[in-house]
């Protein structure tokens, strides 16, 4: 007869405990049969997802409708559990999969009724050795899907914090392995120190000391590596006071230097790593713990800094040989990270050492220096350049972070950063660290304020030029309505002379992406909206006719409809439209930003506007325009 019981339909919460009662029999074995392939569980995930299946949501007064949800429930339960207690590897994998899909999808009053049972079952597949590394992998994630849960409910904080202190021993036996089941104990212990920091209070050294030992084992994936930063990152949470995360970045700002001598040796000026040591540990000044030891294996006081042991290696052909420059972005990582995380307690930031180290990383860019013999092998150099880019980038979140966090400690070094930004200005050359370059400048200019625009408008302005120099051919990218490619249309200026520029500013050989262009006209529009209106009148007439120009040239082929979300201007799928509407946007600040006189573009301006309009349909922007012009 259930098959001519009819419900209203969809929504109808009858048809929960049915639906889930013929998912189980289809698709979750019994002791005796065997488990489908991973296709069958992955759909019968969704669909429980989807509909809601575990949640037992019910009109109080339908009692009947509830004891069969309830009762359906039970019975997934029930298989679930005998799954995750089966003999057979597969079984138990799907077994733990699906308690974690449990934990997350059942009702409140089920989950604080059964988690210490689901708890203590998965814990026991955690610990054995003999265990497949699929199940172990597998018990991490449903682990974490458990402690999220219960992080979520209230009243139950200490309890949570007790269960995540019986995880910490053996996801610390799982980090020193090599194989997956460290990548998901790193997954685990980031999700602990997120959740449920104080968990970690009295064990806080051995998990340092288990984190760094895998950093710098060299033996990490890049997605490892990052998830092990995250890990060192939040360490400081664990006692919570301002004391212990000033002393993690001091000792991780000391490590990554340290690691720094070696890498960077025949890169670099000698005189800059002992400069920044002597403002690491000043004269007469003890260094700290090294980083990743415990106060049980400091058996002596550490070295001084020109042979500083860190990471519990005793002599320095030994670091050479384990240290790995992926290990050093990893601490970069780290120590951007902590820029940007928020802690119990707010601490004060050693904002000249971070600069030191940015300026130190950035200034490298693997060129040799003019001697007669080199000190560094070819592999050594081409193993520098190879990660010299993440460096790079990593150091610019830093100064992202200092930006942020700093606020007014910021400015008995706005200078130094100043210098910093345009120095590296002038010599990057990759498109995604230029984009990301772009985004530090507009952050600094929003944040630091008008008087900011005086040191940094020249060299914005000339280095936009250049990105922006060849707009008519689309960045050598593929766009679409077939539409004719407009030929390249040469500059009616230039903002420096070739000659010049080719002294201090890099030149592209190749096509800019488009990404990078749009990267380079906010940097631009953010410019005049801060400061246009300064009596700067050398960069503003220039940064005026470049817009203009570039509007143009951007609009001269026809328009192109926006097939993307236009706000997502730095992402790879970055359109020719985006870029039409970002050279709009550039050009409507131009327009507004206030100056001596009469806009010189303001009717070329006005027709780019009417005929942008039909196809962004952005009339607000063209009506805030006609607003500030003429009221």
């Amino acid at each position: 007869m259930a098959a001519f019981e009819y419900v209203n339909n969809v929504y109808d919460p009858s048809l929960k405990p049915r639906l889930l009662r013929s998912l189980i029999k289809e698709h979750i074995p019994d002791e005796k049969q065997q488990l489908r392939n991973s296709l069958h569980l992955s759909h019968l995930v969704s669909a429980v997802k989807t509909h809601e299946l575990l949640s037992e949501r019910q009109s109080i007064d339908d009692k009947k409708m509830a004891e069969k949800w309830k009762s359906a429930v039970d019975f997934w339960v029930d298989r679930v559990l005998m799954l995750l207690s089966s003999n057979m590897p597969d079984k138990c994998w799907a077994g733990i999969c699906l308690l974690g899909v449990t934990c997350e999808g059942c009702s409140p009053e089920r989950f604080l009724a059964s988690y210490s049972v689901w708890f203590q079952k998965l814990l026991s597949h955690l610990q054995p050795p003999a265990e497949s590394h699929f199940v172990k992998a597998a018990c991490c994630v449903s682990l974490s899907d458990l402690l999220t849960r219960l992080s979520g409910l209230p009243n139950t904080k200490r309890d949570g914090t007790t269960h995540a202190a019986k995880l910490l021993q053996p996801v610390l036996n799982l980090m020193h392995k090599d194989n997956s089941d460290a990548d998901g104990a790193a997954s685990l212990l980031c999700t602990i120190l997120t959740l449920f920091p104080s968990s970690l209070q009295k064990t806080c050294d051995s998990v340092e000391a288990a984190i760094v030992t895998k950093i710098m084992s060299g033996k990490c994936t890049t997605d490892m590596l990052k998830k092990l930063a995250r890990c060192l990152s939040l360490l400081p949470k664990s006692k919570g006071d301002e004391d212990s995360w000033s002393l993690m970045i001091y000792k991780v700002l000391v490590a990554i230097n340290v690691l720094l001598n070696d890498s960077f040796q025949g890169l670099e000026e000698e005189t800059r790593s002992s400069e920044i040591m002597r403002a690491l540990v000043p004269p007469k000044k003890d260094p700290p713990a090294p980083l990743g030891t415990t106060t049980t294996t400091i058996s002596s006081p550490p070295a001084p800094l020109g042979g500083l042991t860190i990471f519990d290696i005793s002599n320095k052909a030994t670091l050479q040989e384990r240290v790995s420059m992926p290990s050093i972005s990893a601490l970069m990582l780290c120590c951007s990270t902590m820029l940007t995380t928020s802690y119990p307690a707010k601490a004060k930031l050693p904002v000249r050492l971070l600069l030191m180290l940015v300026e130190r990383v950035l200034m490298v860019d693997g060129s040799l220096p003019h001697t007669l013999y080199p000190t560094i092998t070819a592999m050594q150099q081409e193993y520098v350049c190879l990660e010299l880019p993440v460096q790079h980038s990593y150091s610019l979140d830093i100064l992202c972070g200092i930006v942020k966090g700093a606020h007014s400690q910021l400015l008995p070094h706005a200078a130094h950063m100043i210098r910093i930004v345009t120095e590296y200005l002038r010599r990057c050359e990759l498109p995604e660290l230029r984009i990301k370059l772009y985004a530090l400048i507009k952050l600094m200019l929003l944040s630091m304020g008008v008087g900011l625009t005086i040191y940094l408008a020249e060299d914005v302005v000339s280095s936009a030029s250049i990105d922006l120099d060849s707009v008519g051919d689309r960045g050598g990218e593929a766009f679409s309505n077939s539409e004719p490619v407009q030929k390249k249309r040469k500059h009616e200026m230039a903002v420096t002379s070739h000659e010049n520029q080719s002294e201090t500013i890099h030149t592209h050989k190749n096509p800019v992406p488009i990404s990078l262009k749009i990267a380079a006209l906010e940097a631009l529009e953010t410019l005049l909206t801060v400061g246009g209106g300064l009596r700067s009148e050398g960069w503003r007439s220039n940064v005026d006719l470049l817009i203009k120009t570039v509007a143009t040239d951007a609009c001269n082929g026809g328009w192109t409809k926006p097939t993307n979300d236009s706000n997502n201007t730095y992402s790879n799928s970055s359109s020719w439209a985006d870029f039409q509407l970002a050279s709009l946007r550039a050009l409507l600040a131009s327009l507004l930003s206030p100056g001596r006189v009469r806009p010189p573009y303001l009717a070329h301006g006005l027709e780019l506007f009417r005929k942008g309009s039909f196809v962004f349909r952005d009339f607000s922007m063209l009506i805030l325009f006609l607003w500030e012009v003429y009221i």
